[in-house]
């Protein structure tokens, strides 16, 4: 992951990363930079699945609506049938101990355990992958994980998507008078058949994304995968 105070995008070096460990996210190297705060959210999902190699952590404006009202993210097309029939919400304030700073960040093993659990359906279970792809954090944003970067990159960006379209959904039903419930949604069949289609042919917008950052002045990177 970045040093601390380095944001993601502005990676340019190996020097920019810091090795952690899974079991508690301190540095492999004592000596190593001031380190990410939330660090915790990707060490416990890596912990509670050893099938996910990638996880993502975003604040993106258009999904943080859904993490602070009862309106919840449904997969409203094609694109998204990774969100399945549900995307939970994590609130951290149930998860708060006594002494806690309450700044929404996930900042210790306590707080991202209790967010990787979100993941499962039955958090009494331990299985090698989640059963949802992302969770979302209540006035915070959202984690999501894959077995691979492509992957959870992907789901990332289509989620952030998918709710720019269902609140354009929702606002043009409200304006014309309609109802919430008249929206269509996809089935439960529609999002597994869709996300099992898409999912074999994620390097086509995985090569566009790649060449977008080759060519932005924005990415400097020495680093290669």
């Amino acid at each position: 992951m970045a040093r601390g105070a380095v944001a993601p995008a502005l990676i340019s070096s190996p020097e920019d990363i810091i090795e952690f460990l899974i079991e508690d996210a301190s540095p492999v190297d004592p000596n190593a930079p001031k380190p990410v705060m939330e660090r915790h959210i990707h060490s416990e999902i890596y912990k509670r699945f050893s099938g996910i190699n990638s996880v993502v952590h975003s604040h993106s404006p258009a999904v943080l609506p859904y993490a602070i009202s009862n309106v919840p993210l449904k997969a409203a097309i094609h694109m998204a049938g990774f969100l399945g029939e549900e995307v939970p919400v994590f609130d951290i304030s149930q998860y708060y101990n006594h002494n806690d700073t309450r700044d929404l960040l996930v900042t210790n093993v306590r707080l991202g355990a209790a967010l990787a659990a979100k993941f499962s359906a039955d958090s009494s279970q331990i299985t090698a992958l989640p059963d949802h792809s992302i969770v979302l954090m209540r006035s915070h944003g959202f984690a999501g994980c894959a077995a691979d970067i492509k992957t959870v990159v992907y789901q990332a960006l289509y989620t952030q998507h998918n709710a720019q379209v269902q609140s354009d959904a929702l606002n043009l039903e409200h304006a014309h008078g309609g109802s919430k419930d008249d929206i269509l949604y996809l089935t439960p069949q529609e999002a597994r058949d869709s996300y099992a289609t898409i999912g074999q042919n994620l390097e086509r917008p995985w090569s566009l994304w790649v060449r977008e950052v080759e060519v932005s002045p924005l990415y400097v990177n020495s680093v290669s995968l």
